[in-house]
């Protein structure tokens, strides 16, 4: 293109469909690693800063990833504060970054946050290189990091607290195809947490893209949920390292309603920490607008039937790979 200059020589591509590709510009590989259940790397980015990439999806990139952390843990803590129960107990599974942790415990109400994620290696290579999302996070002194499997953990009762988890977040890679999210994303895993959760609890899942070639998942996750909780409310925010505009599922028994922008705010002042930095993107008037969802999207979400289980699970399309300049970037490998 005219005009156009290319500076980066190094890509990675993320295979959105069999016709779609999302490329990113690295200017820097920092760390990269095959372990035991992924292939990950945390590069530096022209524009938008440091970001982990695992098994080919791009997760977070720290110069917009509080467009997704703080609409994925801070409507269900305002919703749960308006109930007079902020937050005390809160599980987070996955979460390799430490950023939903540093966003959950900005709540002064936070007692216990237990971040569980599978990948030692990742947290490790999070911890050293990506300080500017965790932001000091796995050093709070409420914070407990586990390195274990999320589906072993919750079925231990002696990790569940008394009268149950307030607030859980499943904040997991997406289901691709062998890599080690797939079972977590079904009615039997969903069943597992409800049975682990307060009665007035509430469970926060990352629920993938709502382009509209995608949105169907997103659809069958809400429908998967809808058969396990009483109440279940959509999240959608525009992240633009993101193929799509990212959306998240809150589930619970006990119903969904978001206070008015003027309260959300006064809870907000009320319950975070002022000895931090403030939020970015989220108040009362965002959180209207996050959850105020697209006819096409609501009438899909309403018309769903079908329900995610262990003999059907979700599969996100392919992963994706990292080239260089030189070789060909128009062909996905299938």
């Amino acid at each position: 293109m005219a005009g156009a200059e290319v500076r980066a020589d190094l890509w990675i591509n993320e295979y959105i469909s069999p016709w779609d590709i999302y490329q990113h510009g690295i200017t820097e590989l920092l760390w990269a690693a095959k372990t035991k259940f992924q292939d990950a790397q945390i590069v530096k980015t022209g524009v938008y800063g440091t970001a982990l990439v695992l098994d080919g999806k791009w997760q977070s990139c720290s110069g917009d990833e509080f467009l997704y952390h703080e609409p994925l843990v801070q409507p269900a803590c305002v919703m749960l504060a308006a109930k007079q129960r902020p937050p005390r107990n809160i599980l987070i599974l996955g979460g390799g970054e430490g950023a939903t942790s540093r966003e959950a415990l900005r709540w002064n109400s936070a007692e216990r946050v237990t971040m569980v994620d599978i990948d030692g290696e990742v947290v490790t290579a999070c911890k050293q290189f990506l300080a500017d999302m965790h932001r000091g996070a796995f050093d709070d002194p409420r914070h407990d990091l586990v390195i274990g499997d999320a589906l072993e953990y919750i079925k231990d009762p002696a990790n569940t607290p008394d009268g149950g988890w307030d607030l859980i977040i499943s904040d997991l890679s997406d289901p691709i195809e062998d890599g080690p999210s797939f079972p977590l994303f079904t009615k039997e895993y969903f069943a597992d947490l409800k049975s682990i959760l307060a009665p007035h609890g509430l469970l926060v899942v990352q629920a993938g893209p709502v382009s509209p070639p995608e949105l169907i998942r997103h659809a069958r996750l809400s429908c998967t949920l809808r058969s396990v909780f009483n109440t279940t409310s959509s999240v959608v925010s525009d992240v633009p390292t993101y193929p799509g505009p990212w959306s998240f599922i809150i589930a619970g028994d006990e119903g969904i309603e978001p206070p008015s922008p003027h309260r959300t705010d006064e809870l907000l002042a009320a319950n975070l920490r002022s000895d931090i930095p403030p939020l970015r993107m989220f108040d009362g008037e965002a959180l209207l607008g996050l959850m105020h969802l697209p006819k096409h999207l609501r009438r899909a979400i309403e018309a769903e039937t079908e329900v995610y289980s262990m003999d059907k699970p979700p599969v996100f399309f392919g992963s994706g790979a990292v080239r260089s300049v030189s070789q060909d970037t128009h062909t996905p490998k299938a």
